[in-house]
């Protein structure tokens, strides 16, 4: 009796042994292996490669007409008629306007009425000076009478070069009546209508003609951003290369015609501290407007050894720009930067990188410093399919 109660309680210890077991290996194999250690964050990177660029400074300015001439009322008259038709192309010479000649053509014919009368004269005392030379000499005049001859002669003499230079001025004053284009260029809209009265007091502006082709850029460029052009174009040793000028419309596109670089001056703005330049660009087809805001890409040598990047993989803070290395190990470290302006969709770095230094591009987010990271080179977006895909 005693055996069989012994024997059923190892029975019930051994069961209860083998349920706690159970038990044990459940709740053992709910935790992860390892000790629960997340997996490295997958970042695409990018070996830094110096490449030779192109000496790029894109600066601001406005088209200017090359040649801008007022049309202006030189005498005072009433305006007759308009001859030219606005926003067409004029030439050098073409009439314009008509005012009214009637006065000036009065005035004329007077002049030219005095003056026949000062030649009359002159000739008559031509005559009675060489008439009455033979007579003083025999003494049958005074020499007094003869040198009253002489002074009548030299005033009508006078009276004749006036009355000439009062008909050259009677002539213009006529042939300003009728208004012609100083220059060829395109005009604009007419200031003034047939019966106004132009000229009185002050030379009536009439019209503008500005002419467009080529036409002129004034650009400003800051001092430093020039010093430090020259600069880089002396280190390439290549002095000899001409500037390649990109005129970009207020669009964005860029206009289908090179432009070539005419001047910089020679002084700095105090107020500004900028230079002025002048470029020209060929405009045949009139595309190009005077006062329109625009930018030119100025293009000189090229700079070796520059070091480019992603403009995403740069993050800005408050003590300056810095990017996410990864070294051979997988680590994660921040760098300091400086760039140095941008080139197309990256920024050119001009200190903090160097051949061979890799950067994390995407997955900043996931990237701590200090932090393990699976690395996979980064993939350049293709511009099509993102336009495409934009569209």
């Amino acid at each position: 009796m005693n055996s069989r109660y012994k024997a059923s309680g190892i029975f019930i210890s051994a069961l209860l042994l083998s349920l706690l077991a159970a038990c044990g290996d459940k709740k053992s194999g709910a935790q992860p292996a390892g000790g629960g250690a997340p997996p490295p964050a997958s970042v695409a990177v990018l070996t830094i490669e110096p490449e030779q660029l192109p000496m790029v400074t894109e600066l601001p300015g406005r088209l200017e007409a090359t040649r801008i001439a007022e049309v202006r009322a030189r005498v005072a008259g009433i305006v007759q008629k308009r001859v030219f038709n606005e926003g067409s192309e004029v030439s050098a010479g073409q009439v314009l306007y008509r005012i009214d000649p009637a006065p000036f053509q009065a005035a004329y014919n007077s002049s030219e009425a005095l003056l026949a009368r000062a030649e009359a004269n002159l000739s008559l005392a031509n005559t009675k000076l060489n008439r009455y030379r033979g007579l003083v000499e025999s003494n049958a005049i005074s020499k007094q009478e003869f040198d009253d001859l002489q002074s009548a002669q030299k005033l009508a003499s006078a009276d004749v070069t006036s009355a000439r230079a009062a008909l050259d001025v009677a002539r213009l004053n006529l042939s300003y009546a009728t208004v012609t284009a100083p220059i060829s260029g395109r005009i604009g809209r007419a200031l003034v209508t047939e019966g106004a009265l132009v000229g009185q007091g002050d030379a009536t502006n009439l019209a503008l003609i500005q002419q467009l082709n080529p036409m002129f850029v004034t650009l400003t460029q800051s001092s430093v951003e020039m010093r430090r052009l020259q600069q880089t174009i002396a280190q390439s040793n290549n002095s000899k290369v001409k500037a390649k000028l990109t005129l970009i419309l207020e669009d964005g596109t860029p206009y289908d015609q090179q432009g070539q670089l005419l001047f910089s001056d020679v002084t700095v703005d105090p107020s500004s501290g900028s230079v002025s330049l002048r470029a020209q660009f060929p405009n045949a087809r009139n595309t190009l407007l005077p006062g329109t805001y625009v930018r030119v890409r100025l293009e000189q040598g090229v700079r070796p050894g520059t070091i480019t990047v992603p403009q995403q993989a740069v993050m800005r803070t408050p003590d300056g720009s810095i990017v996410m290395t990864v070294n051979a190990e997988g680590k994660v470290a921040p760098r300091p930067v400086k760039t140095d302006g941008a080139y197309g969709t990256n920024w050119i770095v001009s200190q903090g990188l160097k051949q061979g230094d890799v950067i994390i591009v995407e997955g900043l987010q996931k990237a701590k410093p200090g932090a393990t990271v699976k690395a996979s080179p980064w993939q350049r977006p293709d511009p099509a399919g993102a336009a495409q895909l934009k569209n």
